[in-house]
């Protein structure tokens, strides 16, 4: 493991050397400065993990060497130490930057343990720095599964958007993404270190939904002991992703949209209101304005959420996705579960491939998930697809070119073969063409010009 380096200004020579020895001896990797100015000199040539600094030394004392730390923009973690020091002078060397202070003469077991918080400190700061860097990875564009036409259209759409605040509505079937999608909008726009938190309008009991958005002061009702912040005030600068927006009770919906006009909210309770920053993203699996027609949502909070509207496609209307999403579910379980699976039988991807995944690609993450923890070789066979899979082996005659086991080149074969005998079902009509084969007509005039049929 690498030492973290450690620097010691102090203008008294037995203290310098002591410190040094002490430090040493704990593991760290220790510089010594005469004064402030000399410590500035040694910053500027090489990095600090901890500074240990005196305040009373000439040239330079101790707040004037935290003032111009801080001008210079340095993240080492500052201690400052003293022999004559007020509270007042704790006080102001904390609010220069200083981590913390320790009255002069210390013992060396005080010293020890200070730098010892400072160390777990930095490893936590640490260990967030990288799940930060992990989150976004896994909700980048990149690790988005899809290479259909479709779904990199939505993918350009996403990368215009995510610089900006403006409401989101995400459609589509359950299971197709919209939440993992969401979350690849906050992470690649400029409010990804703040909070995204999802909420499912429906999985909330009405008379508690309010509560949880909006929050409560203390007495609102029978069980409000204290005042409670809700998720608005809770994903203040982030992104707030209500699922299933349909099912918000008509009396929310007049508060949400407030909330998106004004920009302010108000806690159950409270007759005052509280500005809020927040980015909406919602989503539905039900079409909202059947729904305004229908009086069960308000076309007022419709037109709002509205402004940038985002239809996830179902699985089935992008086929050629599944071997890739295949190939990244059998590697991500096989990591997850300790499995040793490399592939699919060209048998049981064709009837994934036959399949129409009502589920979208939830249903077919789960199957994969299942027939990895039932396979006793090292390929996903048929026979353990569920039932309802087996059964689509009827339904076409599909069948890969050769011994090919190139998922990718499969898909190819596949995709061919079905617009193929599709334009030849419809006497090479395109519009009746695509509606067979559930794809746009501007997907399907793609795939002509990619294959050249």
């Amino acid at each position: 493991m690498q030492k973290n380096q450690l620097m010691v200004i102090d203008d008294e020579e037995n203290m310098r050397h002591m410190l040094s020895a002490l430090l040493t001896k704990e593991g760290f990797d220790v510089v010594t400065a005469v004064s402030g100015k000399d410590g500035l000199d040694k910053l500027d040539k090489a990095d600090f993990d901890i500074v240990l600094c005196d305040i009373r030394m000439p040239e330079m004392d101790g707040l004037a060497f935290l003032k111009e730390l801080r001008r210079k923009e340095q993240d080492s973690t500052v201690i400052m130490m003293s022999a004559y020091g007020t509270m007042d002078t704790a006080i102001e060397a904390m609010k220069l930057g200083a981590y913390d202070y320790i009255s002069k003469p210390f013992k060396p077991d005080e010293i020890i343990l200070t730098l010892k918080k400072v160390e777990e400190r930095e490893r936590l700061r640490r260990e967030n720095t990288l799940l930060k860097k992990e989150v976004r990875r896994e909700y980048s564009f990149e690790n988005i599964i899809a290479k259909s036409l479709g779904m990199r259209e939505i993918f350009d759409i996403i990368k215009k958007i995510s610089g900006y605040k403006t409401t989101v509505l995400l459609t589509g079937e359950s299971g197709t993404g919209k939440e993992l999608i969401s979350r690849a909008i906050h992470y690649n726009s400029v409010c990804c270190d703040s909070s995204f938190i999802a909420v499912n309008c429906g999985a909330i009991p009405e008379n508690l939904l309010e509560s949880e958005l909006f929050g409560h002061v203390k007495g609102a009702f029978t069980d409000a002991y204290k005042d409670k912040k809700g998720l608005f005030e809770e994903t203040d600068k982030g992104t707030l992703f209500l699922d299933e927006i349909s099912e918000l009770p008509l009396k929310l919906q007049v508060k949400l949209l407030r909330v998106l006009q004004e920009e302010e909210i108000r806690r159950l309770g409270d007759n005052r209101s509280i500005s809020v920053d927040v980015r909406v993203i919602a989503a539905t699996t039900k079409n909202l304005s059947h729904e305004v027609e229908k009086g069960d949502f308000r076309a007022d909070l419709f037109y709002r959420l509205n402004v940038l509207p985002i239809n996830i496609p179902a699985l089935r209307e992008r086929k050629e996705d599944i071997p890739l999403l295949v190939e990244h579910f059998i590697q991500k379980y096989n990591q997850k579960l300790g499995t040793d699976i490399e592939g699919i039988t060209r048998g049981a991807l064709n009837l994934l491939l036959s399949y129409g995944w009502p589920g979208n690609v939830r249903e077919l993450e789960n199957t994969i998930e299942r027939t990895m923890v039932l396979s006793e070789s090292n390929e996903i066979e048929v026979e353990l697809l569920p039932p309802e899979i087996r059964s689509a082996r009827g339904s076409t005659d599909l069948s890969l070119p050769g011994e090919e086991l190139s998922i990718k080149k499969a898909t190819r074969a596949v995709e061919q073969d079905l617009i193929s005998r599709a334009l030849e079902k419809t006497n090479g009509n395109h519009t009746h063409a695509a509606k067979l084969l559930e794809i746009s007509l501007r997907t399907l005039l793609y795939k002509i010009k990619e294959y050249r049929i």
